[in-house]
């Protein structure tokens, strides 16, 4: 099978870039922009979302995203596209992944603007789908990787700083799981076998992550942009989101799908609890004690999770877990790219051995 790796048309990452988007759309349509857009996200900066596309007479409409990206929820932006010929997704994970499947249906071009540093999803031809009530349903696989990923700095930098540190939590797994990966020679989200340019990105963004995430936090809790924290964007979007595409999705992400299940999780941002998936496949793999302390103690530093008690499961008994750790190893699910068989008793047990090494 072929090597591939995808990346988006185009990656934009500066201070004021929210203020250039009818520039930007000019390049990919020329009848009518369709924007979904967070609810907050509007109420905060509507006159900047706008601003271009009324500056440069360009017609547009602005519609506000259900909160979940369910095929419900795709359907409603789908039947009102009205002869719009791009649709532009400008918010959080959910709302891009909604975005990018309006766009996928409907066969016109997207523009995907993140406002916080949240996922690696951005720049990935791939949309997560959820039920209504917010439990993993299916992966979507897109035709192609957005047109175009616009990161205004200026904006990321003044979104809470849980949803930076959680992008590092969903980045974090993006080295380990691309190892698991190439050693079982998986078949990527691209649809081949691994580069090793896409190895290389994911080792760089690691690197830049346990390098400058701590500096970057620090920056954002404070509401300004740094050189750590323009390093952090584009490990967290950029080089996580080429790197998990074209390396692969292994026990961490499954773990985090399994997590789901559990209602208890749903308060936790989706990094959060891949940051918590990547401590139970170190377990699973046996990484030696110093590695994964080191991940752990990161962790720490960050605030993100590791253990039961971080994650508001504490309180939950073996039987329940063993549901998450079942939905973990569900056919449709990234456990079998693990380079060894994994049974949902594997997980259970690395799950309770990360929790306690988390605790000590």
């Amino acid at each position: 099978m072929s090597k591939i790796i995808c990346s988006p048309g185009s990656y934009i990452q500066g201070n004021g870039e929210m203020g250039r988007l009818a520039e930007y759309y000019r390049l990919l349509g020329t009848k009518g922009a369709y924007l979904i857009v967070d609810r907050f996200i509007d109420q905060t900066y509507h006159d900047l979302i706008t601003g271009s596309f009324e500056r440069e007479h360009v017609l547009h409409s602005v519609h506000i995203f259900g909160g979940e990206c369910s095929v419900q929820e795709i359907e409603t932006h789908r039947s009102q596209l009205d002869g719009a010929d791009v649709v532009i997704g400008i918010g959080g994970g959910k709302t891009l992944d909604t975005a990018k499947a309006v766009s996928f249906y409907a066969r016109i071009p997207i523009i995907v603007v993140p406002t916080a540093a949240s996922t690696d999803a951005p720049c990935s031809r791939l949309s997560v789908v959820y039920t209504p009530e917010g439990e993993f349903d299916f992966y979507l696989p897109l035709t192609s990787n957005p047109n175009m990923v616009v990161m205004d700095t200026q904006v990321i930098a003044k979104a809470p700083v849980r949803f930076l540190t959680a992008g590092i939590g969903d980045a974090l797994a993006t080295y380990y799981e691309a190892s698991a990966c190439l050693q079982s020679d998986a078949v990527t989200m691209a649809g081949g076998h691994i580069t090793r340019a896409a190895i290389a990105l994911a080792k760089l963004c690691r690197d830049v992550l346990l390098e400058d995430g701590f500096k970057a936090k620090l920056a954002v809790e404070q509401g300004v942009s740094t050189k750590a924290v323009e390093n952090i964007v584009e490990a967290n979007t950029y080089l996580s989101g080429i790197g998990f595409e074209s390396s692969g999705l292994a026990a961490a992400h499954a773990i985090h799908n399994g997590l789901t299940v559990l209602p208890e999780c749903h308060g936790k941002l989706h990094g959060e609890k891949v940051a918590f998936g990547t401590l139970v496949q170190m377990v699973l793999e046996n990484r030696p004690l110093e590695e994964i302390r080191q991940i752990i103690d990161f962790c720490r530093s960050l605030g993100l999770p590791v253990s039961f008690q971080d994650l508001g499961i504490d309180q939950v008994g073996d039987e329940r877990l063993m549901e998450a750790a079942n939905a973990s190893c569900a056919k449709n699910d990234t456990m079998g790219n693990m380079p060894f068989a994994v049974e949902p008793e594997d997980v259970l047990a690395a799950m309770k051995t990360a929790d306690r090494l988390g605790r000590a």
